[in-house]
């Protein structure tokens, strides 16, 4: 397996916002609570804002390569947004992983598009169709219908707008932990505290839910068997048994999942 679990928390891309309203030297905070404000009266009460004038504070990866499995947040948490983007763009172009996501096509990687858009971040590999690596023509990282990077949430709904779930409520009915009381929502918060420790073990907590999500898939599609499927899963306690954190210990701690050929 090579495969990259992945998840992303951004806040308010205050720095583009100050230019766009021109709100001259206006610090983050009162920024950000202008381009919330602006966006509620633009659509009549939803604050979530567009896509390009979003930030990202972190990239957290959880990685299955040859015999490894590992969970970590890509640079170091003083790390600039435009160093953590590139590190992302750079582990595909190094190791070419089948990406997996919840909600990916819809959130992470159009994102992921407009930073490395703003920082001039190149990604070939990513962006390759099949003009210069054939295989990429049949499967690559941006068809939807692809499997080069799987969209757990587009898949599992069959493709149907109406037939989403949220990852929380997912993660939970499968006996996972889910959210550990943090929320997207808080996130903006915590970095103007200066918390980026809080959004960073967030941010590793949905790349693992998101990771055993995408094993329950596995087998229930037939590329894992029972025996399998409960290998993986130990691999994954195994890591945190062994990993320090205390947002780690929460996790296993909480992990509830029952083997799923027993009909649980």
């Amino acid at each position: 397996m090579n495969i990259l679990a992945f998840d992303i928390e951004t806040v308010p891309d205050t720095e583009s916002g100050r230019r766009i309203l021109d709100l001259g030297d206006l610090d983050d905070a009162d920024t950000g609570r202008a381009m919330l404000h602006r966006r509620r009266q633009e659509t009549g009460g939803r604050d979530f804002l567009p896509l390009h004038l979003h930030r990202i504070v972190a990239i957290s990866v959880a990685l299955r390569q040859k015999d490894r499995f590992k969970v970590w947040t890509l640079g170091e948490a003083d790390a600039s947004e435009g160093e953590i983007v590139a590190r992302f763009f750079e582990g595909l172009e190094r190791f070419q992983p089948d990406l997996v996501s919840w909600n990916g096509s819809g959130f992470d990687l159009p994102v992921l598009h407009y930073r490395a858009l703003y920082h001039g971040i190149a990604a070939p590999t990513y962006w390759e169709t099949g003009d210069n690596a054939q295989p990429f023509r049949f499967n690559n990282y941006l068809n939807r219908f692809h499997w080069r990077h799987l969209d757990l949430m587009d898949v599992l709904a069959g493709y149907q707008a109406r037939a989403t779930a949220k990852l929380d409520e997912v993660a939970v009915m499968l006996g996972l932990p889910g959210k550990l009381g943090m929320h997207g929502s808080l996130v903006w918060d915590r970095i103007l505290e200066g918390d980026i420790g809080a959004v960073r073990d967030y941010c590793e907590t949905d790349a693992l839910n998101t990771y055993l999500v995408f094993l329950r898939f596995e087998f229930m599609r037939g590329r894992l068997g029972a025996g399998a499927y409960e290998e993986e899963q130990e691999r994954v306690r195994q890591f945190l048994k062994d990993s320090e954190g205390e947002h780690f210990r929460q996790f296993l701690k909480q992990w509830h999942s029952q083997p799923v050929w027993q009909g649980q």
